[in-house]
């Protein structure tokens, strides 16, 4: 029965997602906007912002579970936004995806989970990325907090 309950928690929070949005073109931010609402099933409430400051001003009053960030913001604005999140407290635990262009540019990859080309992109493509990289953030949190349980036992039969 417990069991039970932990699955359809689970399946909540995969179906409901809150999703912040982060670019400077709006022409190919309402593009991914539209594929994320339109993912059948599943409840995705999104916020846009159009840089740092948005972003910071989003954050005020939107949790989300999930960041996407367009590549097209410049090299500078996407490593500060990058790094500014993985140093807050409320965002540094949530996944951050970059949308690229192609394959071909360098991006950095401190703080980044995910990649994904903007080319060929649906609603269903993008939920499934959202899910499985929040899936796995969960699951390095977990092992982190192990690993830390484990050197304080060790360090305690140490001394």
């Amino acid at each position: 029965m417990i069991g039970m309950k932990a699955e359809v928690k689970r399946k909540q929070v995969y179906e409901n997602l809150n999703v912040l949005l982060v670019g400077n073109n709006p022409i190919e931010l309402s593009h991914i906007f539209d594929n994320i609402r339109n993912v059948p099933g599943r409840n995705i409430l999104t916020e846009i912002a159009f840089d740092i400051k948005t972003t910071l001003e989003r954050l005020a009053n939107f949790q989300p579970n999930y960041i996407l960030i367009d590549d097209n913001i410049g090299k500078l604005e996407l490593k500060n936004a990058v790094k500014m999140l993985g140093k807050d407290k409320k965002t540094k635990n949530i996944p951050i995806a970059i949308l690229k262009n192609s394959n071909y540019e360098e991006v950095f990859s401190v703080g980044v989970m995910d990649y994904i080309l903007k080319e060929n992109v649906n609603g269903q493509s993008l939920f499934t990325a959202l899910s499985n990289s929040l899936k796995f953030r969960k699951t390095q949190l977990y092992l982190y907090k192990a690993m830390k349980r484990r050197k304080d036992q060790l360090r305690k039969l140490a001394y």
